[in-house]
């Protein structure tokens, strides 16, 4: 996200003594800060994983079930995840501080900041590190106590949306203390490199399969607001539905498996709704053709276990009746 000033913050640097201290590692190969956020003072980097587009998945409160996650925040852009290593005797609070003040500065926006599973929930730390939702599982393990700290926030400004989630672990058995840093970008995605399945073809895979995934279906995150830019796919669908009136489909809402089953269900299933109001309000389409159906995540089409895998999943269907 390009910006207007200057805001990479400097994390205040420690005494040299502390340097001279510093783990015995280099950053790993390719790596580097992020252009938004410098690194606590003798940190080096363990872990690295970048993108220019993805989905990306933030906690956004307390997490009591690792298994049924409803604050979290998902998101697309510029994706990139940082583990940081620091020697042990920097605490999990001083880090924390130093971040805060840095975003402070940068003029973000603090959303949530929790200390321990007391704050933060016991299944806090499944979440963000063993269910490889937040981080990938094997993002340079650790095991730690219950010293951790985490916070999130977000900067706005006319160039786009930038989230900083961070977690920060005292991992005394290892004499280590570790930072998880993701960082969205959320800026407007380049269209109009996905082509939207005209009415033939829509037609083609029904009669074919029985059934056909409907590109270029959009959302607002977590929510049944469909997106202008589902005007062309919504248009082709009707496409279809005025030259068969005799054709009868299910629109067919499908989820992720992040969450409770129960939330996703009712979501998948305002999200069916939702776009067969959008149909209805088009010229020549009968009601009677169209049945909305959610079925959350209990026909994914790929694993869950990673951020591809979970956008995939989000999809409507038409479905014969």
């Amino acid at each position: 996200m390009k910006v207007s000033h200057s805001i990479r913050v400097a994390l205040v640097l420690l005494a040299a003594g502390s340097a001279a201290m510093a783990l015995a590692l280099a950053d790993i190969e390719g790596s580097a800060d992020h252009s938004l956020l410098g690194r606590f003072g003798d940190a080096t980097i363990s872990a690295y994983q970048a993108s220019n587009y993805d989905a990306a998945t933030l906690p956004s409160g307390p997490i009591a079930d690792a298994r049924a996650v409803d604050n979290r925040l998902e998101l697309e852009g510029r994706v990139t995840r940082i583990g940081y290593r620091l020697p042990v005797e920097h605490t999990a609070l001083e880090v924390a501080r130093n971040y805060e003040a840095a975003l402070t500065e940068g003029d973000f926006e603090f959303l949530f900041s929790c200390a321990g599973a007391a704050q933060c929930g016991a299944g806090f730390n499944r979440y963000v590190l063993n269910e490889g939702v937040v981080f990938p599982s094997a993002f340079d393990r650790a095991a730690f106590n219950d010293s951790s700290r985490a916070l999130l926030a977000t900067r706005a400004d006319e160039q786009g949306t930038a989230h900083v989630f961070l977690y920060i672990m005292e991992d005394r058995s290892n004499n280590r203390t570790l930072v998880r840093q993701l960082v969205v970008e959320s800026e407007p995605l380049q269209l109009g490199q996905v082509s939207v399945k005209d009415a033939g073809a829509l037609q083609a895979a029904l009669d074919t399969d029985g059934s056909v995934i409907v590109d270029g279906i959009f959302f607002a995150t977590d929510s049944a607001t469909v997106e202008a830019e589902s005007a062309a796919a919504l248009e082709q669908m009707a496409e279809l539905l005025r030259n068969t009136p005799e054709l009868a489909v299910y629109i067919v809402g499908h989820t992720d498996n992040q969450g409770s089953l129960d939330h996703n269900l009712a979501l998948s299933q305002r999200r069916a709704n939702a776009v067969v109001e959008a149909l209805g309000a088009l010229d020549g389409i009968d009601a009677v053709q169209l049945d909305a159906r959610g079925v959350a995540s209990l026909a994914p089409i790929a694993s869950n276990a990673s951020e591809a895998g979970r956008a995939q999943n989000r999809r409507v269907e038409l479905v014969l009746q």
